[in-house]
């Protein structure tokens, strides 16, 4: 008996786990351009190895700071009473 496998009539598709692999989650638009802009961003991280993922993050999660922040500093919307 032959300890190797038994070959079959397709060949094994090569795949890398540790390959890229995009994930595909659905983005529902905000209304909000700027913020929109930055969740596009996250399907950047589906085509970058793991430790790409932490750039791409905070890159998002500052922009998406910045933009509760300008919230604060407008004109049109009185800043909240301190409790």
């Amino acid at each position: 008996m032959s300890e190797s496998a038994p070959e079959s009539g397709s060949p094994a598709p090569e795949t890398d786990p540790a390959a890229p692999a995009p994930l595909a989650v659905p983005r529902t638009p905000t209304g909000d351009a700027g913020v929109d802009a930055r969740l596009a961003r996250l399907a950047g991280a589906d085509h970058l190895p793991t430790e790409g993922h932490l750039g791409v993050y905070e890159d998002v999660h500052r922009g998406l700071r910045d933009a509760l922040d300008a919230l604060d500093a407008r004109p049109d919307h009185p800043a909240a009473a301190p409790r």
